[in-house]
C-alpha cells in the first residue's frame, strides 16, 4: 500500500513538472529583444552559461560624481550610451543597484549593475543587468540565467519557419519587399539600377571595393528610393544566362523591426518577378523554409 502511495506521489510530481515545462516559453539561441525606454531592438544572444544579463554600454557617467570605490556609487544614477547591431544609439539613465565581478578569458573586471526591463516588446522582465563595452562582440545584448528563470526554456536547435514568399524589410530603404525565398541561391540579391560609384574605376570592379556606391531600388509596389552605402566586395555569379560579376553591399534585411545585417549583391531585376531574393546567407542559422506556407 505504502509503495503504491509513493509511486502515485512520484507520478503526480512528474506530471506537475511536465505541466510547468509546458507553460514555459521556448526561445532559441538568438532572439530579437528590447530594453525598456531604449526604443531599440537588439539581436540578443541567449547564454545559459552567464549568470546575469549584460548590455553594451559606453561613455558611463555617474551623476553627481563618481567615487574611486565602485561600491560607494551604489544608489546613484548612472548615464550611459547603448547601441544595437544596426548602429542605432540611445543615451539612457538607471540607478546603480549593485556591482558584479566577472571572471573571463581576459581576467577579472568589476561592472556596474542596474535594473532594467528586458525582453520581448510585449513581455518585459525587470532584471539586474551589468553594463560593459561590448563593441567588439557580435551581440550587444546577452541574456543570462537571471532572465531565463522568469519562465523560459532554451532550444538551441529552434529556428523560425518562413514560407517560399515573405514580406521583408530593408531598413536602409524604408521599403517592404514581396520576397522570394530561394534555398538554391547562395546570396541575397536586390534590384539596383542607376548605379553611381565615387571615383569609379571603369576597367576593374575590384578596384572599387571600399568606395561609396549609390543606387536606385524599387519594390513590387513601384516605390523607389536611392540607397548610399559602401561596396564590401564583388560576387562572381553563375546562372542560366552565363556568368557575371556583381557588387556586394551590406544591408539590414528581415522581418520588420527584426532586420539583421547581411551581404546583398546588386543586380537589375527589372524583368524578374521579385525585386528581392533571399539566399542561404540570410537563412542559415535563423530560418527553416516551409514551402507549403503562403504569404
Amino acid at each position: 500500500m505504502f509503495r503504491k502511495v509513493v509511486i502515485s506521489a512520484v507520478l503526480c510530481v512528474l506530471s506537475l513538472s511536465v505541466f510547468a515545462s509546458s507553460q514555459a516559453i521556448v526561445v532559441s539561441q538568438i532572439e530579437t529583444m528590447t530594453v525598456a525606454n531604449s526604443g531599440l531592438m537588439f539581436k540578443a544572444r541567449i547564454d545559459t552559461g552567464a549568470g546575469n544579463t549584460s548590455l553594451h554600454a559606453v561613455d558611463l557617467e555617474v551623476i553627481g560624481g563618481e567615487s574611486d570605490n565602485m561600491k560607494h556609487n551604489i544608489g546613484k544614477t548612472i548615464a550611459f550610451t547603448t547601441e544595437n547591431e544596426q548602429g542605432e544609439k540611445q543615451r539612457m539613465q538607471a540607478e546603480i543597484v549593485s556591482t558584479s565581478t566577472v571572471r573571463n578569458a581576459q581576467g577579472r573586471e568589476t561592472r556596474y549593475m542596474v535594473k532594467l526591463g528586458v525582453g520581448f516588446p510585449d513581455r518585459l522582465h525587470n532584471v539586474y543587468v551589468n553594463l560593459r563595452d561590448r563593441s567588439h562582440m557580435n551581440y550587444k545584448l546577452l541574456i543570462g540565467r537571471n532572465f531565463l528563470k522568469q519562465g523560459y526554456l532554451v532550444d538551441v536547435s529552434r529556428k523560425k519557419i518562413i514560407g517560399p514568399v515573405a514580406e521583408l524589410s530593408i531598413k536602409q530603404t524604408g521599403l517592404l519587399f514581396n520576397t522570394r525565398i530561394d534555398t538554391g541561391a547562395v546570396e541575397n540579391s536586390l534590384h539596383a539600377v542607376d548605379i553611381r560609384i565615387e571615383d569609379q574605376d571603369l576597367d576593374d570592379m575590384a578596384n572599387n571595393v571600399g568606395k561609396m556606391i549609390t543606387f536606385t531600388t524599387e519594390n513590387d509596389k513601384g516605390e523607389t528610393v536611392d540607397v548610399r552605402t559602401k561596396i564590401r566586395g564583388t560576387s562572381y555569379i553563375r546562372n542560366a544566362q552565363g556568368t557575371e560579376v556583381r557588387y556586394m553591399v551590406r544591408l539590414s534585411v528581415g522581418e520588420p523591426k527584426k532586420e539583421y545585417l547581411v551581404d546583398v549583391n546588386l543586380k537589375d531585376r527589372t524583368k524578374m518577378g521579385y525585386k528581392l531574393l533571399i539566399g542561404r546567407n540570410w537563412l542559415q542559422g535563423h530560418y527553416v523554409v516551409d514551402v507549403t506556407q503562403e504569404l
